[in-house]
């Protein structure tokens, strides 16, 4: 797959598929669990506000949240990436099946938010995947929200967020929070989608990755193609999961170190460095991990 291909994952993919001790936080919509390309993979669902499993395959929450973790966590083989199908899947919906998305991203408050990240923390989450545009915030949900990445970087958890498709340049309480890695969409070239999101603290601290014509599983049964921040983001976050399943005893701020690059970017650039997995992994084994 030319998108695996353009931020070097193969070869890391080659080495492993991931560890189940490896835990991944979708954040997300509900997702098919019965899809046949999920069959006897490592995936829990937490009960929050919104049900974990579909009660609708065909909403916009259900695509959503399904073809996100088939990226993945999908069975190799199948139609969609399958990053990381060896590691788990905690899956802590928060978009209702009955509301339609917003855009390609859907919607969330700040205080569900919050609390999805805090729960799925709690429940053993080591990376976590968001992909959820904010409703209009209230200064005790940006509150909430803070306190909750806060607590993520205070566990070590690693958090990757979507960084929209409204196409501005601009940053959110979460984009902007340091311990926070933004992905910006590109195309199958590695250059910026118009779409994306982008600001000087996505080009700080963030990554560009694949969200141009990704397939992954459809909801329904058949494969699906879509676009944008919500389709790049897990490129990043399976990414993590499999240099923490080849080097388990490395540190969050190392990976993050390795995934980020050691480069002193401008303070002025907003668009972000493509992610390059196989040189995160020789970073890895540079610093003397084995």
């Amino acid at each position: 797959m030319r998108a695996l291909e353009l931020v070097k994952l193969p070869p890391l993919m080659a080495r492993t598929s991931g560890r189940p001790e490896i835990t991944i936080g979708l954040i997300d919509g509900p997702i098919a669990k019965g899809h046949p390309d999920f069959e006897n993979q490592n995936i829990r669902e937490l009960l929050g506000a919104s049900r974990a499993s579909c009660s609708q395959l065909s909403s916009a929450a259900c695509r959503h949240g399904t073809f996100v973790a088939g990226i993945l966590v999908a069975k190799r083989g199948s139609a969609a990436p399958a990053i990381c199908p060896g590691c788990s899947l905690l899956v802590r919906s928060i978009f209702p099946e009955t509301v339609t998305g917003n855009g390609n991203l859907p919607s969330s408050t700040p205080q569900e938010l919050a609390a999805a990240i805090l729960e799925a923390i709690e429940a053993g989450a080591r990376v976590l995947n968001l992909s959820a545009a904010l409703l209009p915030p209230s200064s005790r949900g940006e509150r909430d929200l803070q306190l909750a990445l806060d607590y993520a970087a205070q566990r070590g958890v690693i958090t990757v967020v979507a960084a929209g498709n409204q196409g501005v340049v601009g940053s959110s309480v979460v984009t902007r929070h340091p311990w926070v890695v933004p992905v910006a969409s590109c195309d199958l070239q590695g250059r910026p989608m118009g779409q994306s999101n982008l600001s000087s603290s996505i080009g700080r601290r963030g990554l560009l990755a694949p969200g141009e014509g990704i397939t992954s599983l459809g909801s329904e049964g058949e494969p699906i193609t879509s676009e944008g921040t919500s389709a790049a983001a897990p490129f990043v976050t399976g990414a993590f999961a499999l240099l923490w399943s080849e080097f388990p005893i490395a540190a969050a701020a190392e990976l993050l170190l390795a995934v980020r690059g050691t480069r002193r970017p401008s303070r002025v650039a907003i668009v972000p460095p493509l992610l390059d997995g196989w040189l995160a992994h020789q970073f890895m084994l540079g610093r003397g991990y084995t």
